[in-house]
């Protein structure tokens, strides 16, 4: 976490030391990451003094800038910060931090959602947008051995348009590192059926479907997802405990869900750690896996997000190494390449020294 990012009070206060060395150390997986939403509070600041307007540079109005009133008021201050990236350079220089950042969590491989549409609304042509990620991923890899792919995300907010737009740049300049299609933004208001011909030709290409649903409305959001756009994981998914059958069909298909504890928090989707339902879904055996979303804004990380599941799951070591393959489990990395994640995984709980099981 950056120095200048104001961490909430410890989500996890029961947690033993040592476990929180092991979460410290284990090998991750991140699958639900956005890329602008990942700017720390330093790279917003350059950023803001680079490009002044409706963002502060100032780290302390940052601070107060990220307190978030509801969803609604989440969006319009991430659209703000999407507004900062206007040049490849600001794209290049986000992604290679952000990229650093997750490295240095133990962070092997990270599925990250992008958007381009509104880097060329900005202004970045989609040529130099992508020419800018990937120069940032080839670096990261070099530089900290951390594997990234991509997910183009449609904004939903723009409706749509936008939807059409990302379409096409995933269908005719994507790079071979896009793996996935997503349907981010606002869900109230943006029915997930309008959506369905534009995830039919991303699928088409071969791309995974990985829409957000039951965020912030029911669980009808994901029945949608799941029988209009094809949905392979859903981001978030937390309404889905309002209805049995939904539950019971995602256990069934072991279909994962993103679950981002600190963000639902932060953006008021459910009101406190102790009524998460991550702890019912996981009961259920549903495939749970644990993200950060949009880590800085929410002043968290991945690790952070690791500790809050162990506490609110009851997880020893052992636990928490499952949870961690989850990821791996669900990612759309090759087979081979998930074996040999999950091995790091599971060599790292043999080695620790530390207490395994309760």
């Amino acid at each position: 976490m950056s120095e200048a990012t104001l961490p909430p009070p410890d989500p996890a206060p029961g947690l033993p030391g040592s476990l929180r060395d092991f979460i410290a150390g284990v090998p991750k997986a991140e699958i639900h990451v956005h890329h602008v939403g990942s700017a720390s509070p330093r790279i917003v600041s350059e950023l803001a003094a680079r490009h002044p307007g409706k963002v502060p540079s100032d780290l302390d109005a940052l601070r107060e800038f990220y307190r978030f009133r509801d969803f609604a008021h989440f969006i319009e201050v991430y659209l703000a910060v999407v507004d900062l990236v206007r040049e490849p350079d600001d794209v290049r220089l986000l992604t290679y931090e952000v990229a650093a950042e997750m490295a240095a969590q133990n962070v092997r491989y990270a599925e990250m959602t992008l958007t381009p549409y509104t880097s060329v609304m900005a202004g970045v042509p989609i040529e130099a947008f992508v020419e800018a990620v990937e120069d940032a991923r080839t670096s990261a890899e070099r530089d900290h051995g951390i594997r990234l792919r991509w997910v183009y995300d449609i904004p939903g907010e723009f409706g749509l348009p936008a939807a059409e737009a990302t379409v096409e740049y995933a269908v005719d300049h994507a790079p071979d590192t896009l793996i996935g299609f997503g349907l981010g933004g606002p869900e109230i208001g943006v029915e997930r059926p309008q959506f369905e011909p534009v995830f039919a030709r991303a699928r088409a290409a071969g791309l995974h479907s990985v829409p957000h649903a039951g965020e912030t409305t029911g669980p009808q959001t994901i029945w949608d997802a799941l029988e209009h756009l094809g949905a392979e994981r859903i981001g978030h998914g937390t309404s889905a405990v309002q209805d049995p059958k939904l539950v019971e069909h995602l256990v069934d298909h072991q279909i994962p869900l993103e679950v981002c504890p600190t963000s639902n928090i932060a953006t008021r989707a459910v009101d406190t750690l102790e009524n998460h339902p991550i702890r019912a879904l996981y009961d259920a055996g549903a495939l749970v896996t644990v993200n950060s979303d949009d880590p800085p804004m929410f002043g968290t990380t991945l690790t952070r997000e690791y500790q809050i599941a162990a506490e609110l799951l009851d997880l020893d070591a052992a636990g928490v190494a499952a949870l961690a393959t989850n990821a791996v489990r669900a990612s759309f990395l090759p087979e081979d390449e998930k074996a040999a994640l999950a091995g790091e995984i599971s060599d790292y709980l043999a080695a620790w020294d530390g207490p395994v099981g309760s």
